[in-house]
């Protein structure tokens, strides 16, 4: 660093992230601005870095943006919304509960009581593949 820059290379060289972000203060931003006029060697650097910057976010874009098919998306819909001839919904409530006591009297003698409680509830929805209103933007 020459002695007419303001700030020192080290100083803007570790700020390139901020501003590259766009997370720096004006009045720094200003200082870096000055000194990269003035040091081509840190101008350059700061360019390669928004460059590099900017290759990665087209490269992870383009690689780890797939699209599923829009059959798949149909599919989903129409799964979520019951929309298929014939669709069915099905909930199923299942719970048991066990109680277990066992009591000792005063004569050793051990009572064992065992109580199991069971439910369950079963709920079934047949859509009517015969009505209309089921079969709206598919092809028939």
């Amino acid at each position: 660093m020459s002695a007419h820059y303001e700030i020192a290379c080290n100083e803007v060289l570790n700020s390139f992230v901020l501003i590259i972000e766009g997370y720096i203060e004006v009045p720094q931003l200003n200082e870096i601005e000055i000194h990269l006029s003035q040091c081509p060697s840190c101008e350059s650097e700061l360019n390669h870095e928004q460059a590099m910057r900017t290759l990665m976010q087209e490269t992870l874009r383009r690689t780890c943006n797939e699209q599923a098919p829009d059959d798949l998306h149909d599919a989903i819909f129409r799964q979520i919304h019951g929309k298929t001839a014939g669709a069915f919904t099905e909930v199923v409530t299942q719970y048991s509960m066990t109680e277990i006591s066992i009591e000792i009297d005063e004569f050793g003698q051990i009572e064992h009581r065992e109580i199991r409680i069971e439910h369950s509830e079963e709920i079934v929805v047949v859509n009517n593949p015969l009505d209309p209103d089921l079969h709206d933007g598919q092809d028939k």
